[in-house]
């Protein structure tokens, strides 16, 4: 398996991605926390991955124990730093900045349960700086940019909020070759895509537009189409463009997972999996995300497990032939 051929707006993500090199060495001392402050940390994250994330949270029960309350302890981290942005947006740029201070800090003697486990977390698994405050930085974008031209400027939106998590989720779940670094990249474009395409109602409300303005009009559409609602067939062509994209950013990052250590393949595979199906969802109703919220029920989730583990060890075993080649 080679990495596949970076598109123009992958070269620039992939930039912003090797700066780590240069950033700041990740300290690599623990926190002195006793085990029972970090359990009760722990718990509290994973209540909070339970409540805003079903999947991701079925999705992680697929992790040795160390990394699966890892992962929520970063899931937690970032869906507080989302939720600044969203339930304080007055307040949200100092809330974020003293946020970022906590969330980078060496050493800290904060008492918020989701600093203490990501704190642990991130200098326990050594996750670079960078990508932290990168991933802030891209949460903090919502507060000064509500609008986005083309697909490149929304995939750089995209890298800032979701790819970051990626990258900084195979620090804890372990790789083994530096070409994973595109796939994540990939893999998390084509998340934050899923987000956008499932949430259009919802983010117009809030006074955002995520959908490129440039393919919106070349399907003859506007920002007041989107006010309307309406499911038309400009609206249909335009969806059914963006959800074909979105499939062939999820077929070319999804390769990738091979490079991940064996006990973290599934849990990531799962995730991305569950997370694909919400686009059938979308074309079953007929591309509606006006009326309703596109999702996979419980069932459907647990029914689809056994092929993606089978999916899973299929391309692991490819990638071992390949690199006996």
């Amino acid at each position: 398996m080679t990495a596949v051929n970076p598109q123009t707006w992958e070269h620039t993500l992939l930039s912003l991605a090797y700066e780590t090199r240069h950033s700041l060495a990740v300290s690599s001392s623990t926190p002195t926390y006793d085990a029972s402050t970090l359990d009760r940390a722990y718990a509290y994250c994973e209540s909070v991955t339970a409540t805003y994330s079903k999947s991701f949270h079925l999705a992680t029960r697929l992790l040795p124990a160390s990394n699966r309350r890892a992962v929520r302890a970063l899931y937690a981290f970032c869906r507080a730093s989302d939720n600044i942005v969203d339930c304080t947006p007055h307040r949200a740029p100092a809330l974020l900045a003293a946020w970022c201070k906590k969330a980078l800090a060496a050493h800290t003697c904060s008492n918020h349960p989701i600093i203490i486990a990501w704190t642990d977390t991130r200098l326990r698994y050594q996750i670079p700086q960078h990508y932290v405050a990168q991933f802030i930085d891209g949460v903090a974008r919502d507060l000064r940019q509500a609008r986005y031209t083309t697909f490149d400027d929304l995939a750089a939106y995209a890298y800032g909020v979701a790819s970051t998590v990626g990258l900084m989720s195979m620090h804890i779940i372990g790789y083994s070759d530096s070409d994973a670094v595109l796939y994540a990249i990939k893999l998390g474009v084509a998340l934050q895509l899923t987000n956008i395409l499932r949430d259009v109602s919802e983010d117009w409300r809030r006074g955002r537009l995520y959908l490129p303005l440039e393919e919106l009009a070349a399907y003859g559409l506007a920002e007041a189409d989107v006010e309307a609602g309406q499911v038309d067939d400009r609206w249909r062509a335009f969806m059914h463009f963006q959800i074909a994209r979105n499939r062939d950013l999820y077929a070319e990052a999804l390769p990738g997972i091979a490079f991940l250590d064996r006990e973290g393949r599934l849990a990531v595979a799962a995730a991305a999996e569950l997370y694909r199906a919400i686009l059938n969802d979308i074309e079953a109703h007929d591309y509606d995300v006006f009326s309703r919220r596109a999702y996979v029920n419980t069932w459907n989730k647990l029914r689809r497990v056994p092929g993606i583990w089978w999916r899973t060890r299929r391309s692991a075993r490819q990638q071992a032939n390949y690199e006996t080649l």
